[in-house]
């Protein structure tokens, strides 16, 4: 369900905690999910995809937030969205942008979000798990169609078409508890839940070891939730003075 309210899932029939999938990219927002699926009492199996993402270094951010977390299981799964193209996210030869932009912007991700829901939805099956959670957002974010309330409401129902569980009548729910929350509202929310922001990486072209530009859309975004939300901002920067605002 797109606006996050819903209470957990119903316990396993042996009585232990309702399973859920958690999409983490190793970032600021699905941390702060991860932290909301433990903190509702879900058994949270994390799941990070591998899509040809030039700032790879997410990925090992998100081994670390998984295991900080409490992360019942922690899979990489690899897809490849770098064949497709089309993103300076996944194209070496297409400039990340370092300043605003108008529309869409090129770090955008061809059907990156329903592949990876679409993933999810397949572990959820073999996990008998009827929940899952993604850290997509609609107020402090680049604007991307697969971000919106209207795209996980579709995808919800979709997810009754498309499976065994639904056919057989177990609801799966999708679960955005940040879709309309602030930066700083997000950032709140995780440090109350104890989440180490430094952990995690946002930016879209971090170095190898995970240090930002500190000029792209998503180091502006992060650098402004923190200076909203009143908290230091803990990001590693690759040069001195940090980001741009």
């Amino acid at each position: 369900m797109v606006d996050g309210n819903d209470v957990p899932g119903d316990e396993r029939d042996d009585g232990g905690p309702a399973s859920a999938i958690v999409l983490l990219s190793g970032g600021l927002d699905s941390a702060t999910v991860l932290a909301i699926a433990r903190a509702e009492g879900y058994r949270a199996y994390a799941l990070s995809v591998d899509y040809g993402q030039r700032h790879s270094a997410e990925l090992v951010a998100a081994q670390r937030v998984a295991a900080a977390l409490g992360a019942h299981e922690h899979r990489v799964m690899r897809v490849d969205l770098a064949g497709i193209g089309g993103s300076a996210l996944t194209d070496p030869t297409i400039a990340v942008p370092e300043s605003p932009t108008q529309g869409i912007p090129v770090t955008y991700v061809p059907a990156r979000n329903t592949l990876m829901l679409a993933l999810a939805l397949g572990w959820a099956e073999v996990a008998a798990a009827r929940d899952i959670f993604i850290g997509v957002n609609s107020i402090d974010y680049s604007g991307y169609p697969d971000c919106r309330p209207a795209f996980i409401a579709a995808f919800e129902n979709l997810a009754q078409l498309a499976t065994k569980a639904g056919v057989d009548g177990y609801r799966l729910r999708i679960h955005a508890p940040l879709i309309q929350m602030s930066k700083a509202d997000i950032i709140r929310a995780g440090v109350d839940l104890g989440v180490d922001y430094g952990l995690t990486v946002s930016c879209y072209q971090a170095s190898a070891e995970g240090l930002a530009c500190g000029r792209c859309d998503a180091c502006r975004i992060r650098a402004a939730g923190f200076s909203a939300a009143g908290i230091t901002d803990p990001t590693r920067y690759a040069r001195p003075g940090g980001p741009l605002t």
